[in-house]
């Protein structure tokens, strides 16, 4: 009197089921072995949603060019700023920095204080200058 579970499973020719990564089998399949669809795809379900996601990638790829090519209309006509490119040096719990010479101004990174130095007058500091 006990109902055993339908078990599905694919058997992949050229690996063993340790080598099986996610995206080796279409998705179609994936969603027939979870359970997810009633019944197994077939060559032409499956050879004609991989068309339709070729075609979406293509689509995107060609939207994405014209916004490039918007974007820079609109940077030359003074429509729209451009992006400021920041560049990042070190990282918020480095202790360091990287600065070569000694600062009048206290500095701290993460955990760390460094106060600032003294420097004669006239040193070339770039405070002095």
């Amino acid at each position: 009197g006990q109902i055993i579970p339908e078990r599905r499973f694919v058997e992949a020719i050229n690996r063993q089921a340790y080598q099986y990564e996610m995206g080796d089998f279409p998705a179609e399949w994936e969603a027939w072995i979870r359970k997810k669809r009633k019944d197994p795809p077939t060559i032409e379900e499956i050879l004609k949603n991989e068309n339709y996601r070729e075609e979406m990638k293509q689509k995107i790829k060609d939207v994405s060019e014209k916004d490039k090519l918007l974007q820079a209309k609109e940077y030359k006509e003074g429509l729209v700023a451009e992006r400021v490119h920041t560049h990042v040096k070190g990282h918020a719990s480095a202790p360091y920095y990287g600065k070569s010479e000694p600062s009048q101004d206290p500095t701290s990174a993460a955990s760390s204080f460094q106060p600032g130095s003294w420097m004669p007058p006239g040193s070339g500091s770039s405070h002095n200058k």
